[in-house]
């Protein structure tokens, strides 16, 4: 396989091409193709094994009490699934994890990937960093989960981004992006920015926002 992919997973941070290669090279792994539309893992199936998207965009969805399809995010290459649920008490998927394009996943089994951990210490170092910012990115979205309003999740998105000094900020998600995080559908996120402009609370050009009225801003998050 082109190892040059893997240069960007953050599994391999600091290491050359050369050094993945090696690395891999005497570690047990398989590579295995899915195409468009296929269930890569199913929801409540065990996580044997770390998984690595290294060609395509594989989506984790859900199906709700309704039977509604809802999708909880994309992961494109070269992400990894469900790493956080390799080890612990439920090491299960929390979702469906099923292909968007043609794709392709690296997978290490879960014995050989310790074994991997124990005679590299960057791997290590690297593997609980994506766990632990995996787990900052969920506290995150938590926390937002508790703004009752649309509006109320966007005042607290900008206001976080102004870190209480600033009064002007650049967005680092599209509204699309915005949408999946609230867990809302994007022409809310459009309308609901169009009203806070409308209101005076702020103005945006594109991603850039300034905030002009900080006051009633804050007061926003508490409806």
């Amino acid at each position: 396989m082109d190892y040059s992919i893997l240069l960007k997973a953050p599994l391999f941070k600091g290491h050359t091409e050369d050094q993945i290669g090696s690395i891999l090279g005497v570690t047990p792994h398989r590579l295995r193709k899915y195409g468009a539309g296929s269930l890569i893992a199913q929801n409540s199936e065990i996580v044997r094994s770390l998984m690595i998207v290294v060609d395509g965009t594989v989506k984790g969805e859900m199906v709700d009490y309704s039977g509604k399809v809802i999708k909880i995010e994309d992961v494109p290459a070269p992400g990894a699934l469900a790493a956080a649920f390799l080890f612990g008490g439920r090491n299960v998927f929390p979702v469906n994890v099923v292909a968007v394009s043609d794709s392709e996943i690296l997978s290490i089994e879960k014995t050989e990937f310790l074994r991997l951990l124990v005679r590299d210490d960057k791997i290590l170092v690297n593997f609980l960093d994506m766990i632990s910012n995996r787990s900052q990115f969920l506290s995150e979205k938590i926390k937002f989960l508790n703004f009752k309003t649309i509006k109320g999740k966007l005042a607290q998105y900008i206001l976080q981004k102004a870190g209480g000094d600033k009064l002007e900020v650049v967005f680092d998600m599209t509204q699309n992006d915005l949408a999946e995080f609230f867990g809302v559908a994007r022409p809310s996120i459009a309308r609901s920015i169009g009203e806070l402009e409308d209101a005076g609370f702020i103005l945006t050009r594109g991603r850039n926002v300034k905030i002009l009225d900080l006051k009633g801003l804050t007061g926003l998050r508490y409806e």
